[in-house]
């Protein structure tokens, strides 16, 4: 039989050769294998691409899965990391990632690009959602709504420790010789234990409720020696400052903080930046990612202080039961009173309610 020539054979020719999108299954450890693989060498992907994120959203928030890959011929060809954040209060949305921020499809091509998306809007419609959100560096989609909140800051490790520190500018430098003369040290945790002290009382100063303790227990056991926590102490020896930090490849991402009250007196939280990335130089990491920020913030501002430039992040919706871009963030005035009355609150009450409330702002 003579097949005909034409579209339709090239059409056929296209859906014979398409990567076929599938699921990574909870517990799947030999596909997390190759899952993990395919994001340290494929430039698109982040941190925030790992299979191991997996067993975080669903295991400590109780959030649906949709891990999904591209495959083609045995080989992974793309993937794209969902979860289904349902609330009352929040929306009902598939997202890529909560908590994240960074995703969105990371693929070697086009083809596994848009059967990654194609089967995430199959999904989103299943599920009955009022939207689907991206949060990718990259822009993907003119005609798509697009979030211009927030951006990242990125900049060069020098291999040369001295260089580095000349690379701050001049008013952060001296800070951070400020805390070197207040006797500021650091020290990498083997635990949580102080940094969510620290974290949990920076958090409900500013108003918002805290990531659960278990949380960060479980990101130091799922990532191992690509995540750790460093802790600033004053002279005394009590701690005053705290990061949790990421690395992927040869970066490193400071993810989550805490201070004292007493750190911006002793200069801590610019010590402790610096000793993160003088310990990251000395580990031979090239790229320090300051994360996202809100434009317009005070952790914009220090950011830029330090010498960083924003670049901005590209977070985009298809839109499905709604007519706008949902707002879920601090700057929004309608959570006004909630972060006044929250802030009031005896640490140990928020700490025991918080968790309840930020699984669904993700």
């Amino acid at each position: 039989m003579t097949l005909p020539r034409g579209e339709n054979t090239e059409e056929a020719a296209e859906a014979a050769s398409a990567p076929t999108v599938l699921r990574l299954a909870p517990g799947d450890a030999r596909t997390a294998r190759r899952w993990d693989d395919f994001v340290h060498a494929c430039p698109q992907a982040t941190f925030f691409h790992r299979a191991g994120w997996q067993d975080i959203v669903a295991g400590v928030f109780r959030h649906p899965t949709y891990f999904l890959y591209a495959e083609r011929d045995g080989a992974i060809e793309g993937v794209l990391p969902l979860a289904h954040v349902k609330s009352l209060l929040f929306g009902n949305a598939l997202v890529s990632l909560p908590f994240a921020v960074y995703g969105g499809v990371a693929a070697d091509g086009e083809p596994a690009a848009t059967a990654l998306e194609n089967e995430a809007q199959a999904i989103a419609r299943q599920l009955g959602v009022d939207h689907l959100e991206l949060r990718n560096c990259e822009r993907r989609h003119a005609d798509w709504p697009m979030q211009d909140l927030y951006v990242c800051f990125r900049k060069a490790i020098e291999p040369d420790l001295e260089a580095n520190l000349l690379a701050i500018p001049r008013k952060q430098r001296a800070m951070v010789r400020k805390g070197i003369k207040n006797g500021l040290r650091s020290e990498i945790d083997g635990d949580v234990e102080r940094f969510f002290s620290l974290y949990a009382d920076n958090v409900l100063r500013h108003g918002t409720p805290a990531l659960p303790r278990r949380y960060f227990r479980q990101l130091l056991e799922t990532f191992g020696r690509d995540c750790d926590v460093l802790t600033v102490t004053d002279a005394q020896g009590r701690a005053v400052s705290s990061v949790l930090s990421f690395y992927f490849r040869d970066e490193i991402l400071p993810y989550y903080a805490g201070d004292d009250v007493a750190a911006r007196d002793l200069a801590g939280n610019d010590f402790k930046y610096w000793e993160l990335m003088r310990r990251a130089c000395e580990r031979g990491i090239k790229v320090f990612d300051y994360g996202r920020s809100k434009q317009g913030t005070g952790s914009y501002s220090f950011k830029k202080n330090w010498g960083f430039e924003p670049k901005p992040l590209y977070y985009e919706y298809r839109l499905y039961r709604r007519d706008g871009i949902p707002q879920n963030n601090p700057s929004n005035a309608k959570y006004r009173l909630f972060i006044e009355a929250w802030r009031r609150l005896p640490v140990g009450v928020a700490n025991r309610l918080g968790p309840f409330i930020v699984r669904n702002l993700g």
